[in-house]
């Protein structure tokens, strides 16, 4: 067998074993957690939250636009698909030192030696040459660059699953800074209705005052409840302007002016019943989870690449071409040349190096296996803390609507017993002050049952559709 066919048979064999690498099986951790939620269900549900479209989750116009608006323009979730298309090419360049590289190469040659040195009557005065080399590819025996672009590639992975969290994030955002502009909208109409029955109160009594019917200390209390009027006013004015702020920060550009109309806070359409399934689906539905697990395999194989530092590394160097002294007869039979140089190198003493470089890997990837399990353990708590609230809440926003409905009604009833000179005006001012603060109570009560809403889909992973899957199926099949 010539020098080509030992060559070739010798490619092959080395290809054969490079499909291995010295990387260690990935095994997933044990999820630390227990096996059913609080106030969840016992057995695995064939429908999940994260099946779930938000179209069909907040089905509030206005909210769907603003969702829209955001996902088109928000400069978080922009980055992070830029980060994506990083990583995929980050991932390019680790793979591609398992090919060849191949470069054509032309060079000439123009020298003219001093007719003292002996050997220059003979050399030539012009040489041309044109070659296509192969630059110090590395047989990559023991899988360290396999290793390298599979650890490269588990971040490309995580990139994604990253995206997709803030893509779920910012969904849920946008709702929650929807409900809460929506509280302070109601908050601020409360406020000016609220001062304009104090100063009608006020006008009452100071008449009554000035009738000789009332006295100076309830004109006095009278002016300064309306005082208290103009400050509460003032306050959810600044907060209605920051809800509307932090609001257009998440949509990334000014709130557009042709919006639907948003519905009162109370009632907003959302979907309460969101089906939380069991915690083990969370590991295949959480992208925060996914992305923390491509990250344990990446270090994971970085380990495979840290081993094999330790073992002889061949690299091949060669090229082919022709070479002439006269340019015309550059391409002619007799002109071809080639030159083959493997080369291997053995790792004798580094001073600890690749010791101390197989520790960092074996220390990062016990790291990400903590992170791992403590985003786990994270998502679990927030879906949790969420389900414990549904209840809860739906509970409170019953009781403080008929606590509403009462003072409401004592307020009317002191007002009419004060007018009527049977009770003190400060029955009346205790009444007014206990209907404004359960009102404001009420409004917040709402706010935490829509928040929660949007904090469970989140926690459940959902929020990338936009529809649900049955919904994107049966109108395939309509299709």
């Amino acid at each position: 067998m010539d020098r080509r066919g030992v060559f070739g048979a010798a490619i092959a064999g080395v290809s054969i074993l490079a499909g291995c690498t010295l990387a260690p099986k990935y095994v997933r951790p044990e999820a630390p957690v227990a096996e059913t939620f609080p106030e969840g269900p016992e057995e695995a549900q064939e429908l999940h939250a994260s099946d779930l479209g938000w179209r069909d989750v907040f089905a509030d116009e206005r909210l769907q636009r603003l969702i829209e608006i955001a996902l088109d323009n928000n400069r978080d979730l922009r980055v992070a698909a830029l980060n994506v298309e990083r990583f995929q090419a980050q991932y390019r360049i680790e793979l591609s030192p398992l090919f060849p590289a191949v470069n054509a190469s032309g060079q000439a040659t123009f020298q003219e030696l001093p007719a003292a040195i002996p050997s220059s009557r003979f050399a030539p005065k012009e040489q041309y040459a044109a070659n296509l080399n192969v630059t110090a590819w590395e047989l990559d025996l023991f899988g360290r660059i396999r290793s390298l672009s599979e650890a490269a590639l588990e971040r490309y992975f995580a990139s994604r699953e990253t995206q997709r969290s803030v893509h779920i994030a910012l969904v849920a955002q946008v709702a929650i800074a929807h409900f809460q502009e929506r509280a302070a909208a109601r908050q601020l109409e409360l406020a000016r209705q609220t001062l304009e029955l104090v100063r009608e109160s006020y006008r009452l009594t100071r008449r009554s005052f000035e009738m000789g019917v009332a006295s100076e200390l309830d004109l006095r209390t009278a002016e300064s409840q309306v005082e208290t009027a103009r400050f509460n006013l003032a306050l959810y004015e600044q907060r209605h302007a920051q809800a509307v702020n932090g609001l257009t920060l998440l949509l990334g550009t000014p709130i557009p002016e042709d919006l639907p109309q948003g519905e009162p806070l109370e009632s907003i359409s959302v979907r309460t019943d969101l089906p939380p399934g069991l915690p083990s689906d969370l590991l295949q539905r959480r992208p925060d989870i996914l992305a923390a697990e491509h990250q344990l395999k990446s270090a994971n194989a970085s380990i495979g690449a840290a081993r094999a530092a330790f073992f002889p590394r061949i690299s091949l160097t060669g090229a082919a071409g022709f070479a002439s002294t006269e340019l015309d007869q550059l391409f002619s039979g007799d002109s071809f040349t080639w030159n083959f140089v493997p080369r291997i190198d053995i790792p004798i003493f580094q001073g600890g190096r690749l010791r101390a470089s197989l520790d960092v890997a074996e220390i990062t990837k016990s790291i990400e296996i903590a992170t791992y399990e403590r985003t786990i353990q994270q998502a679990f708590r927030e879906v949790a803390d969420a389900l414990v609230a549904r209840k809860a809440i739906e509970e409170r926003v019953q009781a403080q609507a008929a606590r509403v409905a009462a003072n409401q009604r004592r307020y009317e009833l002191a007002e009419r017993r004060y007018r009527a000179g049977v009770d003190s005006y400060v029955t009346l001012l205790t009444a007014q002050r206990d209907l404004y603060a359960s009102q404001q109570t009420l409004i917040d009560a709402h706010f935490e049952r829509l928040a929660n809403v949007a904090d469970l889909y989140r926690a459940l992973g959902g929020g990338w559709l936009e529809t649900s899957q049955r919904t994107a199926r049966a109108e395939e099949a309509d299709g």
